[in-house]
């Protein structure tokens, strides 16, 4: 495996042959990577189909899960961030070279799981009759990774442990939302994600400190100001104060966002 394979998986727009790459790529030995060398390509617009219309994340339709078409709304959105977690696992293990051949294997594996997340979830959207792409989404996930292409701690810092860690805060919420519904098999569906998500922020928090340290950075502090300037201080609260731990947040910045959250 060459990052032209990955780039290749990256670039793919029909969503079931990127998921199958996704597999095989986590599947493959990925101590190539570790050792390829080269400039990556610049990627303004990954592979993805068509459809959903990308638009701003103000003009989103909100729907209530009351209703079957709220539920099916909820399920796209998910699905969306999943198809893009696809593409940023691909894009991490493609981009940033010189790394430890643990820190692609990982990329890798996050990608093949959000592969499966999204076939499960799109799954779903067939069962209220839809599919991925019959409702608006926004491109949000992906103009980070664009801004942070330049610099692995940044990406590490930004888009697994601040972007993917929302899911960790949002998610309960939305079971709980679902199951008043009765909609049990959605509900099953954000379990399984939210116990695999948990993993998939802690491997963000591993490498970001792993490329902070040798740089005599502090990680905690280098995290907060990151969150100052590229993202205004970052998401508000609530926050899952126990799954962030799980995933390994410290507690400095775990006291901080209660701080800023309690302003």
């Amino acid at each position: 495996m060459q990052p032209d394979d990955v780039f290749a998986a990256l670039m793919e727009r029909d969503p079931a042959s990127k998921c199958a790459m996704a597999r095989a790529l986590h599947a493959a030995d990925s101590a190539p990577l570790a050792e390829a060398g080269g400039e990556p390509r610049r990627v303004e617009v990954p592979g993805r189909p068509e459809r959903p219309d990308l638009v701003h994340p103000a003009k989103l339709a909100k729907r209530g899960l009351g209703k079957a078409d709220g539920r099916a709304a909820l399920i796209h959105a998910i699905a969306h961030i999943e198809f893009n977690a696809i593409n940023l696992g691909l894009d991490a293990a493609y981009r940033f070279r010189g790394m430890p051949v643990d820190f692609y294997a990982d990329w890798l594996r996050v990608a093949a799981d959000e592969s499966r997340h999204f076939e499960m979830l799109n799954a779903r959207l067939v069962d209220y009759g839809h599919v991925y792409g019959d409702f608006d989404a926004h491109n949000g996930l992906w103009e980070m990774a664009v801004k942070t292409g330049h610099d692995v701690m940044i990406r590490m810092a930004l888009v697994p442990r601040v972007l993917e860690a929302r899911g960790l805060d949002v998610t309960p919420g939305m079971i709980d939302k679902l199951r008043q519904a009765k909609d049990d098999e959605t509900v099953a569906i954000l379990e399984i994600i939210l116990e695999e998500e948990v993993p998939h922020v802690e491997i963000g928090t591993r490498w970001f400190r792993y490329c902070a340290e040798p740089r005599g950075l502090d990680p905690d502090t280098t995290f907060t100001q990151l969150l100052d300037e590229y993202m205004n201080g970052g998401p508000p609260g609530p926050y899952n104060f126990p799954a962030r731990r799980e995933a390994k947040f410290s507690e400095p910045e775990l006291d901080w966002l209660a701080q800023r959250h309690s302003r």
